[in-house]
């Protein structure tokens, strides 16, 4: 597989420039779609061809997906809030379907499309796998919806004969976060000190890199037509706060908040947002989330691709680290 072109759409965000980086390490000749607004700063130490593009014009993909062998894609529209909802969903599901319609025509052999365990519902008493989905109707907040919409629209073009092979990262975190990503905000917030409480939940956290690999190893050892979690492990909040603190020299957060009482604070920061058009840090549909631990279970990819992760407090301690470096962080 080394030499052959491969290209990678989101190469400029947060696990799009990992996967890049993981595919350049094994001698892959790299390609990167970008749209002409996206920041360079990811990008801008790489030995790659840039092509711009919008993945919802069918007509600029056309020298993206051009005598490319395989494809990664990694872009997707990651907000929780947007002034107009549906922005999301219509951007991860029609700039999927472009996409995936011109890597078609071009007679890609493999594609590698990055899904996300917003797909799955979190189950209660154990860890959430890949049999655990979730649907439209159901999913929580328009990232969700458009991720679950994406996913479907993928695996029917699959059964139509797409040489797709799916994966769905938890939540990363790591360095090169530069926009940065829901979880990376959190972060900051807590090692500046400024979440001096929690609510009782839990996420999946694994280190960027690590997801990189895996998508890799599903290039070379993924089934078509499957998925596989790309997780870490399984953290509460509480313990990824005292952490996070623990590495800044700050003392943790003491106070757990109830979660309904937090909903007139997201209504109104949610309220602000639509003004300012910055998206909040709080909103009722994360608030929503939260009701469950978002805990999942990577044990297929462990499995079938031979995938492995660092321990979480590495990664944190990679995510800090590359925020102070880059002035995120006084």
């Amino acid at each position: 597989m080394a030499n052959d072109r491969v290209l990678v759409t989101g190469a400029s965000g947060f696990v799009g420039s990992a996967v890049a980086r993981a595919l350049l390490a094994r001698d892959f000749r790299l390609r990167v779609l970008v749209r002409p607004t996206s920041p360079r700063a990811n990008i801008a130490d790489l030995n790659c061809e840039v092509v711009e593009g919008d993945m919802r014009a069918a007509a600029s993909l056309t020298p993206a997906v051009k005598d490319v062998r395989y494809l990664f894609h990694v872009a997707a529209d990651y907000r929780l809030w947007a002034r107009d909802p549906q922005e999301i969903v219509r951007n991860n599901r029609e700039g999927t379907h472009t996409l995936m319609e011109a890597a078609r025509r071009a007679g890609i052999e493999r594609i590698v499309y990055t899904s996300s365990v917003a797909t799955l519902k979190p189950q209660t008493g154990r860890s959430a796998n890949e049999n655990d989905r979730s649907d439209f109707e159901t999913a929580i907040g328009p990232y969700k919806k458009s991720k679950v919409a994406a996913e479907r629209l993928v695996e029917s073009m699959i059964a139509e004969g797409l040489p797709a092979v799916i994966v769905s990262p938890s939540t990363p975190i790591g360095p090169r976060d530069i926009r940065p990503t829901p979880t990376g905000r959190m972060i900051l917030e807590a090692a500046s000190g400024r979440m001096p409480a929690y609510v009782d939940t839990g996420l999946n956290l694994v280190h960027v890199d690590d997801v990189a690999e895996g998508h890799v190893l599903a290039l070379q050892r993924g089934r078509i037509g499957d998925t596989y979690i790309l997780g870490g492990e399984n953290v509460t909040l509480e313990h990824m706060l005292s952490d996070i603190a623990q590495i800044c020299g700050r003392r943790p957060p003491r106070f757990r908040l109830p979660r309904q009482p937090l909903y007139p604070v997201a209504f109104v920061a949610e309220a602000i947002a639509s003004v300012t058009g910055k998206e909040p840090l709080l909103t009722a549909d994360a608030l929503h989330m939260a009701k469950h631990k978002m805990f999942f279970d990577s044990t297929k990819a462990q499995r079938e691709l031979g995938y492995s992760v660092r321990p979480y407090r590495a990664a944190l301690e990679d995510a800090i680290g590359w925020f102070r470096e880059a002035g995120y962080l006084k």
